[in-house]
Order: structure tokens, then sequence, then C-alpha cells
């Protein structure tokens, strides 16, 4: 598959091929893509669809997830990850980076980018990761007008409204608000930040019908969970939204650390993709016979 060549394009919008997935089942498992790379290694083990996290984009920039980051930073990564992958992308809207208007702006952004998928939340900025505490909600009737601000602007892009209402007014209070947003126009919800699977479920069975998305992030309140279990408590769609940035930082951590000590990085071969793995899997070879002019790359025989 190339980006470059329309036969390889998908014929329908990201959008649609997103809520066929989400209305056709199982239960759509979503991980997290923080760039391109990491999208079309996603897509060539066999996903659907991916996530564009805030916190890692802005993990990757080097920068905190607290509402730093601009439409226009977001959308390079969009158009990066949809690229690469081809795949519908589920894109981290945050709180939408203002009011309706600004909302308005930013799902059209994200949907000429090439953004399946949208999730805007109730929290008001500076916001935090749905784990965290001291988060700060909107009034729901302010977000409910964000949510049909989305609604309004989007050609086919599908709208989640996530709520972080668990964690200061109660289950009573998100699943108010859930409703609210569901009658504002949100294709899905987002309950943020369920800390248990009797919660889990009693907000599935309080809101019968509506698509919910879960959140497996680690090192955070809610515990381990498999996609079957999640499908099993109600959920349609579950993101590992940091895990691919968390464990690609770990083994750079691991990688300079030793660089370091040993003063190269000819004790870390084995944990590395082989330039053939790399380039397979960003088919170099594919590119390269699009374009007659370049001579065949001949990968050389590793030393030692």
């Amino acid at each position: 598959m190339s980006y470059l060549q329309a036969s390889d394009l998908p014929a329908r919008a990201a959008g649609q091929r997103f809520r066929e997935l989400v209305a056709r089942g199982p239960i759509v498992q979503i991980p997290g893509a923080h760039n391109g790379l990491a999208g079309r290694q996603a897509m060539r083990a066999g996903f659907e669809a991916c996530y564009l996290s805030g916190a890692a984009m802005t993990a990757s920039m080097g920068l905190p997830d607290l509402g730093i980051i601009t439409v226009d930073e977001v959308c390079f990564f969009v158009r990066q990850v949809a690229r690469a992958s081809g795949l519908p992308v589920v894109v981290d809207g945050d709180t939408g980076y203002g009011e309706a208007l600004n909302v308005m702006h930013m799902v059209r952004s994200f949907e000429d980018a090439g953004a399946g998928a949208v999730h805007i939340e109730d929290q008001l900025l500076p916001k935090k990761c749905g784990h965290l505490n001291d988060k700060k909600l909107a009034d729901p009737r302010d977000m409910a007008a964000k949510v049909a601000a989305a609604a309004h602007a989007r050609r086919d892009l599908y709208v989640i409204a996530r709520t972080d209402a668990a964690a200061s007014e109660g289950m009573d209070g998100a699943v108010a608000r859930a409703r609210m947003y569901v009658e504002a126009g949100a294709d899905a919800i987002f309950p943020e930040a369920l800390y248990s699977a009797e919660m889990f479920r009693e907000f599935a069975r309080r809101m019968p019908g509506v698509p919910l998305l879960a959140n497996m992030t680690e090192f955070g309140r809610t515990p381990f969970f498999t996609a079957a279990e999640f499908e099993e408590m109600g959920y349609r769609m579950v993101i590992w939204p940091v895990t691919s940035l968390r464990v690609s930082a770990k083994a750079v951590e691991t990688l300079y650390a030793a660089i370091r000590r040993d003063g190269g990085a000819q004790n870390c071969v084995e944990a590395m993709q082989t330039r053939a793995e790399l380039y397979e899997t960003i088919d170099y070879a594919g590119f390269e016979a699009l374009d007659a002019t370049i001579v065949k790359t001949i990968v050389p025989e590793p030393i030692g």
C-alpha cells in the first residue's frame, strides 16, 4: 500500500469506515500510534483502526499533556498516521481548542487531515490526564454545545463525547452528562477513569444502545482488562492510548544508557529492528518500484 497511488487509497471516507467497524462488531481494538511508523506497524499487525493520543503526541514533543499544543500541530500527526497506515484514526481532541467555532474548526481540520473519529472532553483548561487529580469540569450545557457544534461541522467524522465526571460527580453525574451529550449529537460516549468492573458495567447498563469506548491505559485508575472483558461489560471500542510511546520511550532510555556505558550501541543490536525489517515495514521496495529511475536497493549483509 502506498498513499502515492490513487488505486491504493480507500474508496470511502475514514469516518464511514470507522462507523461501520463499530456497528459491525466485535469490539474495535484501537492501539495508540504516536507517529506514522507506529501507525504502519499497527496496520501490519492486523488492527483496523488506531488512536492518536494527546498525551502521546505531547510527550513525543517533550511536553506535558496540559492542552498546550495547537490544532495545526495535531493535524501534522493525524496526516502522517493516516497516510502511513491507511486506517481510520481516532483523534484526541482534548477540550475542542476553545468554544463552538473553535470546535467546528478542529473538526474540519481533523477530517481534512484524514481522521476517522474525534473525542472531546468536558474539562476546562488547563486540562489534565483523565486519571489524574483536580480535574475542573465544564458546565454540561457548554459541553453539549460543543458536541452539537462538532456534529454540525463534520461530514463523516465519528464524534465521541468524553466525560470525566465520574471522579467528582459520581456515576449519576457522569450518566446525566453522557445522556445530554448523546442528545446533542454524539455518536458514542467515552466514560473516563472508571476504576472497577462494576463501574464499567453500571455505566453501560444505564446507557443502553449507546456505543461506548473504554480506555485501557497503564499506570492509571483502571485495572487491566482485556478487549473481550470490556466487550462483555458492554463496550464497543477500547483504546490503549500511550502504550506504544511508553514501550518506545523505555527502549530508547535503555539504549542511551548503554551507549553512555559501553561507548556504543554494539550490545543493543539484538533489541533493534534490523535494516531489512524496517525497510519491509515502511515498504521501501514498493516506493522504489514506483520510480523506475531509482536503482533497487540491496540491503547490506550484517557485519560481525
